[in-house]
């Protein structure tokens, strides 16, 4: 399938360019005019508008700052000027108010604005060289507990808003066999985990991640008193030597193996089904870019795969559909059904 077009007139061509050029700077821009509250106070004064000084008395913000902010969102398309009044338009709107929008800035903000300096040397390098911002280690999941509380927080959020959405649809899909026992590889700070154990009060669930992970999970385990249905178990992933624990009728992998090479990604399944009982399913939730109902989705995809070139391990990527389904037959498994377009963009494939 073809992707991308190239219809565009030469002037809309070299405009487009000229965004990307000033890409960074307009970014700030925007992400200022949010945080100092001139957004906002845009939106409370929608239907009548706001002149650059009554924007710049609101908002307690100098009278040039305020200037050049609001004409560069012209640009941005953020605000429209009618009769030298500002008025917050509906991308504006969006910037201000959609959670989505929200997380994925800040995302980039607190999390990898510093580390794309690096961005070329990690594509060279095959490692992520914009992690040595915050520190020296070899991915940014060993650093997580770690990392500035702002950063922690903005990672978070950015991991937990797609998985949140879809964590609903996802129970009814995996209970219809009513799972004994599930093993969550890669079960991060044990969100998915405490919502089955919820789900189900007979269901027994163990996760395996690294240290600083699980010590997040058993804090919130314990908070919900889960202690004697779900247990911990620290493990490197990486060490295909270890293999985990066996004996489940579910293994269940969500936005895990995008963290990781296809040649890992294959020994981590070979893994996964050797852990399964005989009649058990792994389900991999993940999102793919061709699978996108929306162009803003496969942008915001192809974005965050580059993120994890710089970033997060230098190896991996948010996947096309087809890269999945080769190493999926590479471990000898046997795709049983598909579902698509869950939550904000996921897929959940169950194989055996």
């Amino acid at each position: 399938m073809d992707y991308g077009n190239d219809k565009k007139s030469a002037v809309d061509a070299k405009f487009d360019a000229q965004k990307i050029a000033f890409g960074p700077v307009m970014f700030q821009a925007a992400l200022t005019m949010r945080n100092l509250g001139i957004l906002e106070t845009l939106h409370e004064n929608r239907k009548k508008g706001l002149t650059i000084k009554e924007v710049a008395q609101f908002c307690k913000v100098p009278y040039y700052g305020t200037k050049v902010l609001l004409e560069a969102g012209i640009s941005l398309e953020i605000v429209q000027v009618k009769e030298n009044k500002y008025f917050l338009t509906k991308t504006g709107w969006f910037i201000l108010n959609d959670p989505l929008t929200q997380v994925n800035m800040d995302f980039v903000q607190d999390v990898n604005y510093k580390a794309f300096f690096y961005l070329e040397d990690a594509v060279k390098k095959g490692k992520p060289e914009g992690l040595k911002v915050f520190g020296t280690w070899d991915t940014v999941y060993e650093a997580l507990s770690e990392l500035p509380l702002k950063v922690q927080k903005s990672w978070f959020a950015f991991d937990h808003y797609y998985s949140d959405t879809a964590f609903p649809e996802l129970l009814d899909i995996l209970f219809i066999n009513k799972p004994g026992e599930i093993l969550d590889v890669g079960g991060n700070t044990g969100k998915f985990s405490i919502l089955c154990a919820k789900h189900d009060p007979d269901v027994h669930i163990t996760i395996l991640d690294l240290p600083g992970q699980l010590e997040k999970a058993e804090e919130k385990i314990a908070e919900e008193k889960l202690q004697n249905r779900i247990a911990c178990i620290p493990m490197n992933l990486l060490d295909h030597t270890v293999p985990y624990p066996n004996g489940f009728d579910v293994v269940w992998m969500s936005q895990f193996l995008d963290c990781f090479p296809p040649k890992d990604i294959v020994q981590l399944l070979i893994k996964a089904k050797r852990s399964l009982n005989p009649d058990g399913a792994i389900y991999i939730l993940e999102t793919y870019w061709d699978k996108q109902k929306y162009p803003a989705s496969m942008y915001s995809l192809h974005a965050t795969s580059l993120y994890f070139t710089c970033l997060a391990n230098g190896t991996s990527q948010m996947y096309h559909s087809n890269d999945m389904y080769e190493m999926i037959k590479e471990a000898n498994l046997k795709i049983y059904n598909e579902w698509n377009n869950i939550g904000v963009s996921h897929s959940l494939i169950k194989c055996s």
